[in-house]
């Protein structure tokens, strides 16, 4: 078994030779293009050959690629088999939700906890992204995604008002009495947000500071609170991100307002499938229950 590739990346190439498109292989497992295709590129480096032309706007496999795929099939369709020999033939109802890591941590985790053991039998698929590009109606029945909302075909639910405050660990915040204090300590910055640091700043009296502040830029915002909890900086987040953590303390009472917040979202169009449609009920309660 040592020598077989991770099955991931069988899957991937399962489903791009079969539908000769990366994209179509990422909707169907419930990932990105990108993913597909970086599974593609690990796998072909494993085995030490090409599975696919790659040309402009399609791809062709190649003919190792097309050696190779009816043994993919058959241990597929074994595997598929023994299954339901041993399980049965019944499916478990799904329901796959897309939302960011952060957002996966700091607010799903307890509340989606809740709802398995309220509905054991609905599994849940639980599917990371971080850019915009990322989300869609595509792979997903349900999304927690970032932003100012009004997407075209999308119901979307707002999860409430946001603000942005500093956070950091609690020895960090020892030496922070006043704003200024913030001058030459690492501040961790989350791309892709309409408010950062040099807003918080500017609406605290010290504009500019950041400049004379090292600096270490991540993509998204549970590494921020990740290195601000091992005491690597202070890091600038949602406040309902920071709500019940015990590894990191604000150290100032200034929270920015930002237009931008967190939405539950779910295709308008089409016939909704009832364990979705019990999930994203689940959810909008506890968006309800939140204090206002």
């Amino acid at each position: 078994m040592s020598s077989l590739p991770p099955l991931i990346w069988l899957q991937a190439f399962e489903a791009a030779a079969r539908t000769l498109s990366f994209t179509a292989a990422g909707r169907e497992l419930g990932v990105t293009q990108a993913a597909i295709s970086q599974r593609i590129r690990l796998l072909e480096d494993r085995l030490g050959q090409k599975l696919f032309v790659r040309h402009p706007r399609s791809l062709t496999l190649t003919p190792a690629g097309q050696a190779w795929l009816p043994s993919i099939h058959e241990g597929f369709a074994r595997i598929g088999e023994g299954t339901r020999e041993v399980f049965g033939s019944a499916t478990a109802r799904s329901v796959t939700l897309r939302t960011t890591p952060v957002i996966q941590q700091n607010w799903l985790a307890p509340r989606l906890l809740a709802f398995h053991r309220a509905h054991p039998a609905i599994a849940v698929r639980l599917v990371s992204a971080i850019w915009s590009g990322e989300f869609g109606p595509e792979g997903a029945d349900i999304e927690i995604r970032y932003g100012g909302g009004g997407w075209s075909g999308m119901e979307a639910l707002s999860l409430g008002v946001e603000r942005l405050l500093p956070v950091c660990a609690p020895a960090v915040a020892r030496g922070l009495a006043a704003p200024a204090d913030l001058a030459g300590v690492t501040l961790l910055h989350a791309a892709g947000f309409a408010v950062g640091w040099p807003s918080w700043l500017e609406r605290a009296g010290v504009a500019g500071l950041d400049a004379r502040s090292p600096a270490l830029t991540c993509d998204n915002q549970a590494m921020t609170l990740a290195l601000a909890s091992q005491g690597g900086g202070v890091a600038l987040t949602h406040r309902r991100l920071f709500e019940g953590r015990d590894d990191l303390v604000a150290p100032f009472d200034l929270a920015v307002p930002t237009d931008e917040r967190f939405w539950l979202v779910r295709s308008a169009r089409g016939q909704r499938q009832e364990e979705a449609s019990l999930l994203w009920s689940w959810l909008a309660r506890e968006v309800d229950a939140e204090p206002g």
